[in-house]
């Protein structure tokens, strides 16, 4: 079966970079069919989709970002990671990595990891 599981920093000072990464096992990770989220919800909040990279590695961002986000890959560790600029106590979120299935309608998000904290304070 397919894993996602996220690492990096649980703690990050204002102003500084948030770097994950998510490691990819148990499937394949470069498909026309798979595209690599990340998902993040605030406490208290919502999900909120951040953004995603896809088969020929073009990344689509969600506006919130602006210019924060970045989303990256290595083919050869199946690995995907998020850099998140310049954060603030508001970006404290639990962060997940999330496959997104393209293969046939209705797309579907069909595995997750568990997600891992991020809390961003001095």
């Amino acid at each position: 079966q397919v894993q996602l599981q996220e690492s990096g920093p649980g703690l990050v000072k204002p102003s500084q970079t948030l770097s994950l990464t998510c490691t990819v096992s148990g499937g394949s990770f470069t498909s026309i069919y798979y595209a690599w989220s990340w998902i993040r919800q605030p406490p208290g909040k919502g999900l909120e989709w951040m953004g995603v990279i896809d088969y020929h590695g073009n990344t689509y961002y969600s506006p919130s970002f602006k210019s924060r986000i970045s989303i990256s890959r290595d083919t050869s560790k199946n690995q995907f990671s998020l850099q998140l600029s310049s954060v603030a106590p508001d970006d404290t979120a639990t962060y997940y990595c999330v496959r997104f299935l393209l293969e046939d309608l209705p797309y579907e998000y069909d595995y997750w990891g568990q997600g891992t904290q991020v809390t961003v304070s001095s």
